[in-house]
C-alpha cells in the first residue's frame, strides 16, 4: 500500500486546457481516468500482483505437501484473523463525489470482505510451517534479479519524484486555489488535497476506516466539488508527468535495469503459473 504566484482566471481556465488529453472524461472519478504517467510502465501493475499472488498460492501450496500437509488450501486463513486494511484513496485523494458524500474519507466497511482469504484456517501445525515456505516461493519468484539495486527501481525513485512534485509552482498554487475553495465553503482550510485526507478529526480506527460523520462527509464533498471546479486533480497530474519524464531521463539506465528486474519477475510467474498453475 506509498502517500500527500499563479494568477487566478484565463490562467488556470488555460492551464485545466492543457493538462486534458484526448480521450479523458469530462469527469475525474478516478486516478485512472486521468490518463497514464510515465514511470507507470517501470512499475508493477494490479495485474502483476494478481497473478503473483496466484503464483505465490500455488508454490506455497506444493512446498505445503512436501512438508506433510496435503491438503493445504490455495488460500489459506490464519489460525486468528487479523485486522485487514483496506486501501481506497488515490495518489490525489477522494477524487468520486457520490463516494465521498456517502462515506467521506473512509469505505463501505462491506468491502473489507473482499479482500479477506476465502480458504479454511489454517491449522497450528501448518501456521507454524507456512513462513518457510513462503520464504521459499518469495525466492523461486526472485530469482535472477538484484534485489537492492534493480527491483521496483521506479518505486524507490518516486519517493524523491514526489518531493519535487510538491514543490511545483502550478501545482502549489492550484492547490491553493482548491484551499481556498473549501474554506470559503465552510470548511477547515487545508494545505492539499492530502491533508483533508489524513485530518485526525475522522478518527480512523484500527482497520483505517473514518466514522462518516456528516462533517466529514461533507468536507469530502466540497473537497471533491472544488477539485473538479478548479482541475485540480489534472493540474496535479501534469505535475507529476514532467516530474517523472525528468527523473527518467536523467537515470535512464537505472530506470532500463529496473524494468528488466520487472520483466524478469513477470518471467519466474508466467513460468510457475504454466508449470503448476
Amino acid at each position: 500500500m506509498t502517500m500527500r504566484g499563479w494568477r487566478l482566471g484565463v490562467v488556470a481556465v488555460l492551464a485545466a486546457i492543457c493538462v486534458s488529453g484526448p480521450g479523458r472524461p469530462e469527469v475525474i472519478r478516478t486516478a485512472s481516468d486521468l490518463g497514464p504517467l510515465p514511470a507507470d510502465r517501470y512499475d508493477f501493475t494490479p495485474q502483476d500482483y494478481q497473478r503473483s499472488q496466484r503464483a505465490s498460492a500455488l508454490l506455497d501450496r506444493q512446498c505445503m505437501q512436501r512438508r506433510g500437509h496435503p491438503d493445504f488450501p490455495l488460500d489459506p486463513r490464519d489460525p486468528s484473523d487479523p485486522f485487514v486494511m483496506t486501501a481506497v484513496s488515490t495518489d490525489y485523494g477522494a477524487l468520486d463525489l457520490a463516494t465521498a458524500r456517502r462515506w467521506g474519507y473512509g469505505w463501505d466497511p462491506a468491502t473489507s470482505q473482499d479482500f479477506r482469504p476465502k480458504g479454511r484456517r489454517m491449522t497450528n501445525a501448518e501456521y507454524a510451517d507456512f513462513p518457510a515456505c513462503n520464504a521459499e516461493s518469495n525466492r523461486r519468484l526472485m530469482r535472477g534479479i538484484d534485489l537492492k539495486r534493480d527491483w521496483l527501481y521506479a518505486s524507490t525513485r518516486a519517493i524523491e519524484v514526489d518531493k519535487a512534485v510538491k514543490r511545483d509552482p502550478r501545482l502549489r498554487a492550484a492547490w491553493a486555489v482548491w484551499s481556498r475553495c473549501v474554506a470559503e465553503q465552510g470548511f477547515t482550510r487545508y494545505t492539499d488535497p492530502v491533508a483533508a485526507y489524513t485530518d485526525s478529526a475522522w478518527q480512523r480506527g484500527s482497520d483505517g476506516n473514518t466514522r462518516h460523520t456528516q462533517r466529514e462527509r461533507a468536507t469530502a464533498a466540497a473537497d471533491v466539488t472544488c477539485k473538479r471546479r478548479h482541475h485540480t486533480a489534472e493540474v496535479w497530474h501534469a505535475a507529476r508527468a514532467r516530474n517523472q519524464a525528468v527523473d527518467i531521463a536523467r537515470h535512464r539506465d537505472r530506470y532500463a535495469a529496473g524494468l528488466q528486474a520487472l520483466q524478469t519477475y513477470r518471467s519466474n510467474i508466467a513460468d510457475v503459473l504454466r508449470k503448476i498453475g
